[in-house]
């Protein structure tokens, strides 16, 4: 049976953040850069770019160094584990992903806590709510880790042992140009020594996971989700992994397979970034023929 359950809730609404009922307020993170955050953000929100810009390799000594790291800057910014995080960017389809990708690494820590404002700060002032350039002060706390999110990321080794056997779905979500080889990165056509994709994988464009009205992306619904992922002749029964250049853009596509229902799901954390710069590495090149 195809891995699909009841769709999980990962995403907050505006109102709802400002109208929050909890016992206690959740701890709002943006995800922006530091100038960025210091013109104006969403009041109480700390500041933590680095979800964004941090790159891994995907051996265990990598691993172990992100695990370590992330574990330090949640902590300092007071995340404990206990509280709802709530993680923003500018724009869902501005931002790369990045405000998914704290999601995703809290998640990976062990704490799956967390939601993303949908919409991001968008449509927080497309619905005219207050924003300030306030520091709040904050009292470091210790993250806990622990395994239970450990097989959300697969690594290159993974990737390698798994090309040509027809077991997982490797599904690139990166943009059309790095899909068929016309650029290595978001960051420009030679930031890697290598344009491709990893073979045999299939590609849903990341954007095709939003829809976006009056300037504000936000997710579809679980039922058009699952209704790109068929229309790219995804198998529904296999473990899915994700790939695109660093991990963020995966982690809007894994929130908004989450939402829909797939459980199945995994991230090559290093992704493109990393696979292009291993020569002894396979990749397919040029316009897919399939």
């Amino acid at each position: 049976m195809p891995e699909i359950n009841e769709p999980v809730k990962l995403l907050i609404e505006p109102a709802e953040l400002a109208d929050w009922r909890g016992d206690r307020p959740p701890v709002i993170v943006d995800t922006r850069s530091p100038a960025e955050y210091a013109e104006s953000h969403i009041p109480g929100a700390v500041n933590i770019h680095d979800v964004f810009t941090y790159l891994a390799a995907s051996t265990p000594e990598g691993i172990a160094a992100m695990r370590e790291h992330f574990a330090e800057v949640f902590g300092s910014a007071g995340i404990d584990g206990s509280d709802t995080v709530v993680f923003y960017e500018d724009g869902m389809g501005t931002g790369f992903g990045q405000s998914c990708r704290g999601h995703f690494m809290l998640a990976y820590l062990g704490h799956e806590n967390s939601l993303v404002l949908h919409g991001g700060l968008r449509a927080w002032r497309a619905e005219g709510r207050p924003v300030t350039d306030i520091v709040p002060q904050t009292k470091p706390r210790t993250l806990e880790l622990n395994d239970n999110g450990l097989g959300m990321i697969v690594g290159k080794d993974d990737v390698l042992s798994e090309i040509g056997k027809d077991r997982v779905t490797f599904l690139d979500v990166r943009d059309v140009d790095e899909w068929i080889g016309e650029s290595s990165s978001p960051y420009g056509k030679d930031f890697v020594p290598r344009k491709g994709r990893i073979p045999g994988a299939k590609w849903l464009e990341w954007y095709r996971m939003m829809k976006t009205s009056g300037g504000v992306s936000r997710m579809k619904s679980p039922d058009e989700v699952r209704a790109e992922c068929h229309n790219i002749g995804l198998d529904f029964d296999k473990p899915i992994w994700l790939y695109c250049f660093k991990g963020a853009r995966t982690s809007n596509t894994y929130v908004a397979l989450k939402q829909a229902g797939f459980t199945n799901i995994s991230t090559y954390f290093g992704s493109w970034n990393e696979w292009a710069r291993d020569e002894s590495l396979p990749i397919e090149e040029g316009l897919p023929t399939g």
